[in-house]
C-alpha cells in the first residue's frame, strides 16, 4: 500500500529538507544512534539506508531496491526513487545531498509535506552511517543529471559534482564501516536476507534483491535472493506458519483506515499451543509490541467473546476464559502507519502513541466481527480451540501448583542434581545446563564453586513446539531447570508471564557436546526458553558455551583448536619440520572426553573460554525457523536441511 504525497512531487527540492542540529557525537557514541557496536549495530547501518529508499517506496516513488554486499565487506544500496535532492540548501549554502549525508536529523522525513509516514523518523539515517564509515559515496540519478560526492568519515572529500547525463533516477550509496568502530564488521548474509523478506511483505508490489559478491554458488554465479509479494501481510502469515497445521482456510485480513492512521492486519489460527504476534510502525519492527499490539488484543478477545457468548459455546464451560486464550494458536501480523510515531529510544522497538490504540481496536473489531457472522463454521473451530486453551491453562495452572506445593512441602529443596554456587548475588553467579552426567561430574569438579552452579541433564527434554503447557510439568528435567533457575511461568495478572523475582543466575550457559544429539539437545533447550522464557533471552540472560573440537599434541607443548580451520594452520605450526604425523590430533566427540581441569581451561574459565549470548535478530524469523525445525510437518524440514545443507557441520 503506497501513501500519497501532500505536495506535487515536483516540490521535493533543496528547500525540503530540514535542518535540526549537527552531528559530532555519533562518532564519540555511536551506540546512542545505533543501538551497539556489535553485530546489530553492524546490520543497522543497512537498514538506515534501506529505509529511505522504503520511505521512496511507501510515497509511491520507488518500486525496486537492491542491496550488494561486496567483497571487500562495503554494502551498496540502490533505488529508483526521485534521488536525493541535489539542490543548494539555502540555509547551509552548499548542497542538499551533503547536508542530508553531514547532518544529524536532516532529511525530507522532518517536512510533513514531502512524505506523509517515514520509519527512520529519527533522522540520524544517512549521516549517521557516513559518520561510522571509513568511505562513503553517494551517487544521485535526478533530473537527468548524474551527481556524485564521496566522503571519509563523514568529512566531504569534495563538494557535490555532476559527472554526466543520464535517464535514470534513483540513488546509490555505497559505505564501508569503520573497524575502529566496529567489534565485529562481517555482514550476515541471512540476517540482511530476513530483514528483506520482511520489508516485501510488508510493502507488497515492491522488488527488493540481494547479492553478495563474496560467496559463489556451485554454478559460478554470486550468491542471491529476490524477494518479492503480491499478498503482503496475508502471504508473511503463511510465511510464518508454514510448518503448523492451519485449522482455519485462509487468513483473515483487514485493512482499514481509522484517525488518519492506516492499519493492516493478517491472522490466521493453527493448531501450535503458542501465540505468534509479529507488529510493526512504518515498515519498522517492534518487536517489544506497544500501543497498536494493545489495540490489537484488545479487540479480538473482546470481539471472539462476544461471538462466544452469543452462540452460546461458552454457557458449558465452567472456567473463566482469559485473553491468552483467544490467543493461543494464534499468527498475526500487524503493520500500522504513523505520521509522527513515538517510540522508546532510537531503535524502535516500542510504539507509545496512545491514540493508534484506538485505531487498531476499531479496525479489527468491525472487520473480525463481520467475518465472524460470515463464516460460522470456521469461527465455531476458533472458539473451540479457545475452550481447550481455556481448559489447558487450567489444567498447567493446577500442575504448576502442584509443582510449587512439592517444593514447599519438601523445604522448598533445589534439584538434587544441581551443584550450587556459595556466592547469592544473581549478576555475578552463572548455571551451566551440562548435558550428561559424566560431563556433569566433570564440570562439578572444575569449575569454580564460588560462583558457578552445575545442572546436568539427562538425555534429550520434552519437545516443547509440540505439547500442551500442562505437559511440561510432567517432564523432570524440565522441572529441575525450573527450579534451578528459581522462576515460575504464570504470575498474579498473566498466566503467561514469566516471574523473575526470584530468579538465581545472570548467566545461563547451554554446555553440550559438539555432535549431532549435543546439537539437538541444545535446540530442545533453546525452544523452551524461546516458548515459555523469552524474557531470559532478551535480557541477555542466555549463552551457549564452545567447547574446544580438538586437542593438539606435540611432546609437552598441547593446543586447542575450535574450528578445523584453526586445527589446519595449528597442526601447521607445530610441525615446523613438515612431520605433521608428528602431532597428535585428538577429537573431542563429547565433553564427558575431557577431564575436570580440561574442561576448566577451556570451557569454564571466565578468562579464557568462548560463549556465544543468545539475541534474537528477528522475532517473526525465529519462531518460522523454531516452528520449522522442531514442528510436526517435515517437508518445510527437508527443504531447510537442502538449503542449508553445505553450511551444516556434520559429524562423521
Amino acid at each position: 500500500m503506497s501513501e500519497e504525497i501532500v505536495k506535487n512531487p515536483a516540490e521535493y527540492g533543496a528547500g525540503n529538507i530540514q535542518v535540526l542540529e549537527g552531528l559530532e557525537a555519533v562518532r564519540k557514541r555511536p551506540a546512542m544512534y545505533i543501538g551497539d557496536v556489535g553485530i546489530k549495530g553492524l546490520h543497522h547501518l543497512i537498514w538506515e539506508v534501506v529505509d529511505n529508499s522504503i520511505d521512496e517506496a511507501l510515497a509511491g516513488h520507488c518500486d525496486t531496491i537492491k542491496v550488494t554486499v561486496n567483497e571487500d565487506n562495503s554494502i551498496t544500496v540502490e533505488d529508483n526513487g526521485r534521488g536525493i535532492p541535489t539542490g543548494m540548501h539555502a540555509k547551509e549554502k552548499r548542497s542538499a545531498l551533503e547536508v542530508v549525508l553531514t547532518v544529524l536529523h536532516a532529511g525530507g522525513k522532518f517536512d510533513k509535506d514531502t512524505y506523509k509516514v517515514s520509519g527512520g523518523l529519527h533522522g540520524v539515517g544517512v549521516s549517521c552511517v557516513n559518520a561510522l564509515s571509513t568511505d562513503l559515496k553517494a551517487t544521485v540519478f535526478r533530473d537527468g543529471v548524474i551527481t556524485e560526492q564521496e566522503f571519509k568519515i563523514g568529512v566531504p572529500q569534495y563538494p557535490a559534482r555532476q559527472v554526466g547525463p543520464t535517464d535514470k533516477r534513483g540513488t546509490t550509496i555505497q559505505f564501508k564501516p569503520d573497524e575502529s568502530i566496529f567489534a565485529i564488521t562481517e555482514f550476515k548474509y541471512e540476517t540482511i536476507a530476513n530483514r528483506l523478506r520482511e520489508m516485501a511483505f510488508l510493502n507488497a508490489g515492491i522488488r527488493l534483491y540481494l547479492t553478495d559478491l563474496r560467496e559463489k554458488e556451485d554454478d559460478g554465479s554470486f550468491k542471491s535472493d529476490e524477494f518479492f509479494s503480491e499478498g503482503g501481510l496475508i502471504e508473511f502469515v503463511e510465511y510464518l506458519d508454514v510448518s503448523r497445521e492451519k485449522i482455519i482456510d485462509a487468513p483473515i485480513y483487514i485493512e482499514s483506515e481509522q484517525n488518519g492512521v492506516p492499519v493492516q492486519v493478517a491472522m490466521s489460527y493453527n493448531n501450535s499451543y503458542s501465540e505468534n504476534v509479529v507488529s510493526y510502525v512504518n515498515t519498522i519492527n517492534t518487536y517489544e509490541g506497544g500501543s497498536h499490539v494493545t489495540g490489537f488484543r484488545r479487540a479480538l478477545t473482546r470481539t471472539l467473546k462476544s461471538y462466544a457468548d452469543k452462540s452460546g459455546m461458552l454457557d458449558k464451560l465452567k472456567l473463566e476464559v482469559s485473553g491468552d486464550d483467544f490467543r493461543e494458536g494464534l499468527t498475526a501480523v500487524i503493520s500500522v502507519k504513523v505520521a509522527e510515531p513515538q517510540f522508546e529510544g532510537q531503535t524502535k522497538t516500542k510504539l507509545g502513541n496512545s491514540d493508534v490504540v484506538g485505531a487498531v481496536d476499531s479496525a479489527v473489531s468491525d472487520t473480525l466481527q463481520t467475518w465472524l457472522e460470515e463464516h460460522p463454521k470456521e469461527a465455531k473451530i476458533i472458539v473451540g480451540k479457545v475452550i481447550l486453551a481455556a481448559q489447558a491453562r487450567h489444567a498447567a495452572r493446577k500442575a504448576r501448583e502442584m509443582v510449587q506445593r512439592k517444593n514447599v512441602l519438601g523445604g522448598g529443596g533445589l534439584p538434587g542434581k544441581l551443584a550450587d554456587c556459595a556466592n547469592s548475588d544473581p549478576t555475578v553467579c552463572e548455571l551451566y545446563l551440562v548435558e550428561g552426567d559424566s560431563a556433569g561430574g566433570s564440570a562439578k569438579q572444575g569449575r569454580d564453586r564460588d560462583f558457578q552452579a552445575i545442572l546436568p541433564l539427562k538425555g534429550k527434554i520434552l519437545n516443547v513446539e509440540k505439547a500442551h503447557e500442562h505437559k511440561i510439568y510432567d517432564n523432570d528435567e524440565i522441572k529441575n531447570i525450573l527450579t534451578a533457575l528459581g522462576v515460575k511461568i504464570g504470575t498474579v495478572n498473566d498466566d503467561k508471564e514469566l516471574d523473575l523475582s526470584n530468579l538465581r543466575y545472570h548467566k545461563i550457559i547451554i554446555m553440550t557436546d559438539a555432535d549431532i544429539d549435543g546439537s539437538h539437545i541444545r535446540t530442545l533447550i533453546l525452544t523452551l526458553f524461546f516458548r515459555y522464557m523469552r524474557t531470559l533471552i532478551e535480557r541477555g540472560y542466555v549463552y551457549i558455551a564452545l567447547p574446544p573440537l580438538y586437542l593438539l599434541k606435540r611432546g609437552k607443548d598441547e593446543r586447542y583448536c575450535w574450528t578445523e580451520d584453526e586445527r589446519k594452520a595449528l597442526t601447521a605450526e607445530m610441525a615446523k619440520d613438515g612431520k605433521e604425523d608428528s602431532v597428535n590430533i585428538q577429537r573431542y566427540k563429547g565433553l564427558g572426553e575431557m577431564n575436570p581441569e580440561q574442561l576448566w581451561t577451556t570451557t569454564m574459565d571466565p578468562s579464557m573460554r568462548t560463549i556465544k549470548q543468545v539475541n534474537i535478530e528477528s522475532a517473526a524469523e525465529a519462531d518460522h525457523l523454531f516452528s520449522v525445525l522442531m514442528g510436526d510437518e517435515v517437508a518445510p524440514r527437508r527443504d531447510f536441511i537442502e538449503k542449508n545443507a553445505k553450511y551444516a557441520k556434520i559429524d562423521t
